[in-house]
């Protein structure tokens, strides 16, 4: 599948501890602009999203973690790079079981490797920092 092309499926995980929310740090080179996500990704065909929540969070960061509650979907179309892309978007809530707990955690995704955090939800709500898809606020 060719993401700039199709309308993508995607889930992302909402994992949120002590009114902080885990993002991993993207950069727009077009825009010029560091940005976070939720982490997670593409629903292959024949998958259920739960599982390639769990398979995208155990491939990207080694985490195992425990998928709780579908909490919404919502469409996505930006432009990221220069480049248009369509994206449908299911939101789940999860935990972060204790023994996988980290202040920061190295993904390994196509793009390379990024750093994902825990970042306060009010630093994205007072507009301090950018959360895509911004969608995603109102599950927050």
């Amino acid at each position: 599948m060719d993401k700039f092309k199709e309308i993508r499926p995607i889930v992302l995980g909402l994992a949120i501890r002590n009114n902080k929310l885990l993002v991993s740090e993207g950069f727009d080179k077009v825009k010029k602009q560091t940005f976070y996500r939720c982490l997670g990704g593409g629903i292959e065909f024949l998958e259920k999203s739960t599982d390639a929540l769990k398979r995208e969070f155990m491939e990207e960061t080694q985490i195992d973690i425990i998928v709780k509650n579908f909490i919404g979907i919502s469409e996505n179309i930006f432009t990221y790079n220069g480049k248009n892309a369509h994206e449908l978007v299911l939101y789940y809530s999860i935990d972060i079981p204790d023994e996988y707990y980290k202040d920061e955690y190295i993904v390994n995704d196509d793009h390379g490797q990024c750093k994902a955090t825990w970042i306060d939800i009010n630093e994205f709500k007072n507009k301090q920092k950018i959360l895509y898809p911004e969608d995603v606020f109102k599950y927050l």
